[in-house]
């Protein structure tokens, strides 16, 4: 595991059953809601500290979506993408990262493709059956539920950057 995660630079994520709990809520006047984790959240920006750059890839279009990327710093938002290695090849070109040095979290068929693309591959834990064998590592909680949280800690783990990135919450 630590082989794979050494060299990561870059977390991609989906939205739907990865940062959310894949339920997407319609009101009465067809306004759109979705349930993140703030755990999640805080993983997300431990990370971006730690100097890793997160990104989103999403099949869906959601102004949600891009709300709570804005709120978390996510410069790299890829909504719409059917085919998730147009946008990956994109951000690739943009950042200058190569497969082994970006991780990818995904949780249904749509993402199998990128998902056996990067140097880490993850899924939550109620991902898609048909996922699984393709990724390194699945999560103990569900997406929406802290399961990025999981990859987040992991990532600053096995990178040893977890004491100085998390040094000031356990001051005495």
């Amino acid at each position: 595991m630590k082989l794979r995660i050494a060299p990561i630079r870059l977390l991609l994520l989906d939205v739907d059953g990865v940062l959310t709990d894949g339920r997407i809520v319609f009101d009465s006047n067809g306004v759109e809601s979705k349930f993140f984790n703030v755990k999640d959240g805080h993983g997300i920006k431990m990370l971006q500290r730690a100097g890793i750059t997160v990104g989103i890839i999403s099949g869906r279009e959601s102004r949600v979506a891009a709300n709570r990327a804005a709120e978390l710093g996510i410069e790299h938002v890829y909504q719409k993408s059917l085919d998730k290695m147009i946008p990956y090849r994109d951000v690739l070109e943009k950042t200058g990262f190569s497969d082994h040095q970006v991780a990818f979290m995904g949780d249904d068929i749509i993402d199998v493709p990128l998902l056996r693309r990067v140097g880490f591959a993850a899924a939550p834990a109620d991902a898609v059956a048909d996922v699984l064998p393709h990724v390194h590592f699945v999560t103990k909680n569900r997406g929406g539920w802290g399961a990025v949280r999981e990859v987040c800690d992991l990532i600053l783990k096995e990178q040893s950057a977890w004491e100085s990135v998390t040094a000031k919450y356990f001051l005495p």
